[in-house]
């Protein structure tokens, strides 16, 4: 199994750096970094240029507000300066954040990030062979490249950045094993019952309709866990993930793993309290009984082994946080290696030829 770093949103470049050296130094395999308050390309750049080993992935950048030739120029930049170390992640985000806090168009979600990809897919072979290799869909034209915008500079290019989808719903889940080389969880459907339910069963029905199997690609969880090494440390870890799952789930699009606690009821509760613009009380909904029901508790002795109970057989890889104090990165360290000894799932069976 693979463990990736996921990072703290509020980190900017300089910061991100720092943090991308302890990363590498802790064993991991990779880092993600998001698209919250900072440009999750400027932030890859940064890490990129601090590591010499790991993958560092966006996870995930906003498809729909920037075109998908403008990041495939982006992409393949990054790609080229790491010597292949970046990935791209991709996700949706919600139709009210993309129209209103983006100022961007919204449409077809699925079937539009579906030709997103190839898009990206096209320019990265025209970049690669120096002739267009156009892309004609419902939703994106992708029909000119003259060469003097094609970024040859007599460098033999590194391989084509993989491309991930983050997705929540069937549909994306599903578009990104038709078209993406992995899938990566988002916290609130990361949980055994979700990924049994929906989110495999999806992928594998992608991959099968593209002629695919779900071997073909990578799926990463983004587990959701209160950890640390005292009383003290784990305390100050439950309120930060209360304070996170009540924002998380007053959104109803991920109210599916509260549905599978059998705690549905309480999104509705959070999704008033928002638009009311009650953010101070919000925590104070999620109560210990409901944070215990999708967020375990383990001390760093513990925690490969609930990793492992939870996703275990279902994923190739998982995101876990470095700890907050840089002084027990040598414990998280020794979660890592467990991890990594853990075997990946067998998914041939059933996958088509």
């Amino acid at each position: 199994m693979r463990v990736y770093a996921n990072t703290d949103p509020r980190l900017g470049p300089r910061e991100i750096a720092d943090l991308a050296r302890r990363v590498e130094g802790a064993g991991y395999d990779g880092m993600h970094v998001s698209e919250t308050v900072h440009d999750p390309f400027l932030l890859a750049m940064s890490a990129l240029q601090a590591t010499s080993r790991i993958v560092v992935r966006t996870s995930v950048a906003l498809a729909f507000v920037r075109s998908p030739v403008a990041v495939a120029y982006t992409a393949w930049d990054l790609a080229r300066l790491s010597g292949g170390r970046f990935e791209l992640g991709l996700g949706s985000q919600i139709r009210q954040n993309v129209e209103e806090r983006y100022a961007m168009p919204w449409s077809e979600p699925a079937s539009r990030m579906r030709e997103y990809v190839q898009v990206v897919r096209a320019a990265f072979a025209t970049f690669r062979t120096g002739s267009l290799v156009p892309f004609v869909g419902e939703h994106y034209r992708f029909t000119r490249m003259q060469p003097y915008f094609n970024p040859d500079d007599g460098v033999a290019p590194p391989p084509d950045p993989r491309i991930l989808l983050g997705g929540v719903g069937r549909r994306m889940c599903r578009a990104a094993g038709e078209v993406a080389d992995g899938y990566i969880g988002h916290p609130t459907n990361s949980g055994r019952a979700v990924l049994v339910a929906d989110v495999v069963p999806a992928l594998a029905e992608g991959a099968a309709s593209a002629g695919r199997r779900l071997a073909d690609l990578e799926v990463v969880a983004g587990v959701q866990v209160i950890t640390g090494a005292t009383d003290d440390v784990l305390s100050r870890a439950r309120e930060r993930q209360r304070r996170q799952f009540a924002f998380l789930y007053s959104t109803p699009a991920y109210r599916v793993a509260l549905d599978h606690a059998g705690i549905g009821h309480l999104q509705a509760n959070l999704a008033r309290m928002v638009r009311q613009d009650d953010w101070t009380d919000l925590p104070d909904v999620v109560t210990d009984d409901v944070l215990a029901a999708l967020v375990p508790t383990a001390r760093y002795v513990d925690l490969a082994g609930v990793v492992a109970e939870r996703v275990g057989g279902l994923v190739d890889g998982v995101t876990l946080a470095l700890p907050v104090d840089p002084a027990d990165d040598h414990l998280m360290a020794r979660v890592v290696a467990e991890l990594q000894k853990t075997a990946p799932p067998h998914r041939h069976e059933g996958d088509p030829a």
